[in-house]
């Protein structure tokens, strides 16, 4: 067993005996109430799931395990060639929960080196797909076709107490994150590339090895990755990358099958997909006067043209955030340090000053701040990558980090099988009913 799954289960598996105690002895104490408008808006800020790895504040922005993104930026294990935090630091953090030392990084990094090996049926797979097949479909596809090596799903076919199904979930979730950047890189290449893949560089850390197998070599990249993959890791349980993982993994599916449904979520408009949405807006907002950098009073003409036509400003608003996503500061932060020059950062700052006090005039929208996707996309554009398109594979490649995170401490928990009840309108008309004739 190695040093990091050993140590877990040190952690794990007694605080699984506490919280059962804890439930037997508080399970029937009231912690909330919901009503008509929260069942039929989604379930917004309804508590129904236990999320450990992060928790996500209206008012203060994303947490991970207490931290703020500025304290992990300060607190976290760093490479050599750059002050941003190293991926795998998160991933210690959210799955120990606690800071990591710079063997516990370095020990992490090697681990994912000797599982990063991709089955070559899994490549022959996605070289039979049309390269028209959107990066996201092969994405999951690839997924999928790597189930075929789940540790989990061969060790419960054989039979095995469920006490112990932590354990090869471990096996596969570290197998997975590990081959996640090599899978993704081939995807790239393939689409946009002319299928001229590069092999891995084992001497990187798992981010810049990334970046490198993508074809950038440019340090300053590097850099951009890490912080990138870092804070696009978890945004508590309810986004529905990490609602569709636990709940697929709640029906004791492997790795694999639950990862593949959250990032078939992340797809959609409404959530991952739309830093691709931001870089066409943007793209658009530029062609529309000429090709240059509008004016502030030109970018507020457009935005009222944009919500005139019943569209969103996309990058903007957030479900539970009602302040500028952290997240997208720390990517501001960013480029004020290394293109502070670049056209379309000049536009992203503009739009921020622009778009907040319009929003701001229409009533109904409660978030006017920029989220984690007004910002992304004109970084990697500044450095080359300009297929939008691949974006949400980025997103997907770090958003594992914390949604596999959560599904092997769900594993460790024993978390039961997640079946919510649900009624008719009709039974919530007749409720409503009631509640008029009792006054």
């Amino acid at each position: 067993m190695d040093k990091l799954k050993e140590d877990f289960a040190k952690k794990a598996l007694p605080f699984a005996v506490q919280l059962k105690e804890f439930v037997k002895a508080h399970g029937d104490q009231v912690i909330g109430q919901y009503t008509i408008d929260q069942v039929y808006s989604g379930m917004k800020g309804m508590i129904g799931m236990v999320t450990e790895t992060s928790k996500l504040d209206p008012e203060e922005g994303i947490r991970f395990r207490g931290y703020s993104i500025p304290e992990l930026a300060e607190k976290l294990p760093k490479a050599k060639d750059g002050d941003e935090p190293l991926p795998e630091g998160i991933f210690y953090l959210m799955l120990m929960d606690q800071l990591p030392t710079d063997e516990d990084v370095h020990g992490i990094s090697n681990q994912w080196v000797r599982r990063s090996n991709v089955p070559k049926h899994v490549f022959d797979m996605l070289d039979s797909l049309p390269k028209s097949t959107h990066p996201m479909t092969q994405f999951s596809a690839a997924v999928l076709a790597l189930q075929t090596e789940s540790v989990f799903a061969a060790a419960y076919r054989k039979g095995i107490n469920k006490k112990d199904h932590w354990d090869p979930m471990y096996e596969d979730i570290m197998n997975l994150i590990a081959r996640l950047p090599r899978v993704a890189a081939y995807i790239y290449r393939r689409v946009y590339k002319d299928d001229v893949h590069i092999e891995p560089n084992h001497k990187l850390d798992w981010a810049a090895n990334f970046a490198h197998m993508l074809g950038y070599d440019d340090v300053e990249f590097h850099r951009l990755m890490r912080l990138y993959l870092t804070i696009h890791a978890d945004h508590e349980g309810g986004n529905v990358s990490a609602h569709a993982t636990h709940l697929v993994g709640t029906a004791l599916s492997d790795a694999y099958y639950s990862f593949s449904a959250g990032m078939n979520g992340l797809a959609g408009p409404l959530h991952g997909l739309a830093n691709q949405e931001v870089v066409r807006w943007i793209l658009d907002l530029k062609e529309s006067f000429g090709g240059r950098v509008p004016t502030k009073d030109e970018i507020a003409e457009y935005v009222k043209k944009t919500l005139s036509e019943g569209k969103v400003v996309p990058g903007y608003g957030h479900a539970v955030l009602r302040k500028t996503d952290p997240r997208y500061t720390a990517q501001r932060e960013f480029a004020l340090k290394f293109m502070p020059d670049d056209e379309n950062f000049q536009i992203v700052s503009n739009i921020y000053e622009v778009v907040p006090p319009i929003l701001s005039t229409i009533g109904k929208i409660k978030n006017p701040w920029p989220n984690v996707d007004a910002h992304s996309g004109v970084l990697l554009i500044h450095y080359g990558m300009v297929e939008y398109d691949f974006y949400t594979v980025l997103f997907g490649v770090s958003r594992a980090l914390g949604v596999l995170t959560s599904l092997l401490w769900d594993r460790a928990l024993g978390t039961p099988l997640e079946r919510p009840g649900s009624v008719t309108s009709d039974w919530i008309f007749k409720q409503g009913l009631k509640k008029v004739e009792n006054n």
